[in-house]
């Protein structure tokens, strides 16, 4: 996170920029000038910027007037003497995030930059999920198959919160890719070079938390025959992701707070505390606030562990991925057990739209593995996906007239909706009025009974 302190009062400037490398913001600038901040602000990207209203020759106020337009992704905070209603109206109006009156509290200031550099997030995946142009994928997130909106829209979010380094939570039912997510913000944050250290909490048995955790000395117990390096020194400097946090039982979630409050710990057997940088990258497909209502997950844990949360969409969400991503598994399916095996069959890749996949993105990619192995040539055909039903695919092509055509296309259409007639309507490009007035005559034809409704 780039930010930048205006004020033209040398000591309320290095206040500031000592407040916030204090808790973890490396990279702040400091501008003693109105004009100048208007040149550094132009012709750098900062994502925030604290600015004071009263300075000589060029005021804040004309500082937000003449930079926001230019850069409308950086998030302005007013920190300023100013204590009037007019004025603070007038900032908002001009696209400031905040706005807050001297002397403030240290903590008030250090939460409106959070909040403000989490809505700068928001906005950029707003703006990727809006955007009519292809968005290309970061190459932090390379690893992640989609074109979907929606999830381009997630990891837009998820690229530009990743670089405060702050704790993120991926909530999302299994096999929805939740680990590929958080190694791509491990690579899109701040330390990148650092170790990414995954964890399966519920594969811990509860006895051997802190042993794993927070590792051990020789002797510090029964069987510890020599040092152990735990999970939190594994990750110093880098990652740590903790799949399936919601599993980690109720008296072992006070020592992981306390961690995560204190930044050290000290191993089994040792005397002194390890201090260790680690970013907290969590997963879930539980949902934590309603086992916190039910006092099963720490109210206090879950508001560390989140102040950022990305819910990834079940694969049921997204269909219109299971072509690329079927793609994907099939070309590393086929290298992998070295099978000459390069395609689907139309009515096979028909088949994987259609179907459910309980298991999401990972159940996809087994059932094309085993595809891939059973098939006999080098495409996949409907009975290597298991198919045993003789009634043929609504992407079966044959000899017809122009008007069964257009029937077959609306029935498949409606099918990979899920009868959906609104989306429907808009992949077809017709009005629902109209798609109804279509499917009311498709009914009074035999073929199409039971498949349109």
């Amino acid at each position: 996170m780039r930010i930048l302190v205006v004020d033209d009062e040398a000591l309320a400037l290095t206040s500031v920029q000592r407040l916030l490398r204090w808790r973890g913001y490396p990279d702040v600038e400091i501008c003693d000038s109105g004009r100048e901040a208007i040149r550094k602000i132009r012709e750098e990207a900062f994502d925030i910027v604290i600015l004071d209203l009263l300075m000589p020759e060029v005021d804040g106020m004309q500082v937000l007037e003449a930079t926001k337009p230019y850069r409308p992704e950086t998030e302005f905070i007013i920190l300023t003497a100013v204590d009037d209603i007019p004025t603070t109206v007038r900032a908002i109006r001009l696209g400031a995030y905040d706005y807050l009156v001297k002397p403030t509290e240290n903590e008030l200031l250090l939460l409106s930059v959070e909040r403000a550099y989490e809505h700068k997030g928001l906005v950029a995946g707003l703006s990727a999920s809006v955007r009519k142009a292809p968005a290309e994928m970061p190459p932090a997130f390379a690893e992640t198959v989609t074109r979907h909106p929606q999830m381009m829209s997630l990891i837009s979010y998820a690229q530009v919160m990743a670089r405060s380094g702050n704790p993120i939570l991926i909530t999302g039912e299994s096999g929805t890719g939740k680990e590929l997510i958080a190694r791509g913000i491990h690579r899109a944050g701040p330390r990148p070079e650092g170790p990414f250290v995954a964890v399966n909490v519920s594969a811990i048995p509860a006895p051997m938390f802190e042993s794993q955790f927070f590792g051990h000395t020789r002797g510090a117990f029964t069987g510890a025959e020599t040092n152990h390096t735990g999970y939190f020194a594994q990750a110093d400097g880098g990652a740590l992701f903790l799949d399936e946090i919601g599993n980690l039982p109720f008296d072992l979630q006070a020592k992981l707070l306390r961690v995560l409050e204190e930044k050290s710990f000290v191993p089994l057997g040792g005397t002194r505390p390890v201090r260790v940088e680690v970013r907290i990258v969590s997963a879930t497909n539980t949902d934590l606030d309603q086992a916190c209502r039910e006092g099963r997950f720490r109210l206090d844990l879950l508001y560390r562990l989140k102040p950022v949360q990305i819910h990834l969409p079940p694969l049921r969400e997204r269909t219109d991925d299971i072509p690329l991503l079927a793609s994907h598994f099939l070309a590393q399916a086929a290298e992998r057990h070295d099978r000459d095996v390069r395609s689907f069959s139309p009515e096979a890749m028909d088949l994987l739209m259609r179907r459910d996949y309980p298991g999401n993105i990972r159940e996809l990619a087994q059932v094309v593995e085993n595809a891939v192995l059973l098939a006999e040539s080098s495409v996949i055909l409907p009975h290597h996906l298991g198919a045993t039903s003789p009634q043929p695919s609504l992407f079966a092509r044959r000899l017809n007239t122009l008007k069964d055509n257009t029937d077959t296309h609306i029935a498949y259409v409606l099918a990979h909706t899920r009868g959906n007639r609104r989306q429907a309507a808009e992949i077809l490009g017709v009005t629902v009025r109209q798609l109804q007035r279509q499917l009311a005559r498709m009914k009074r034809d035999p073929r199409w009974e039971g498949q349109v409704r």
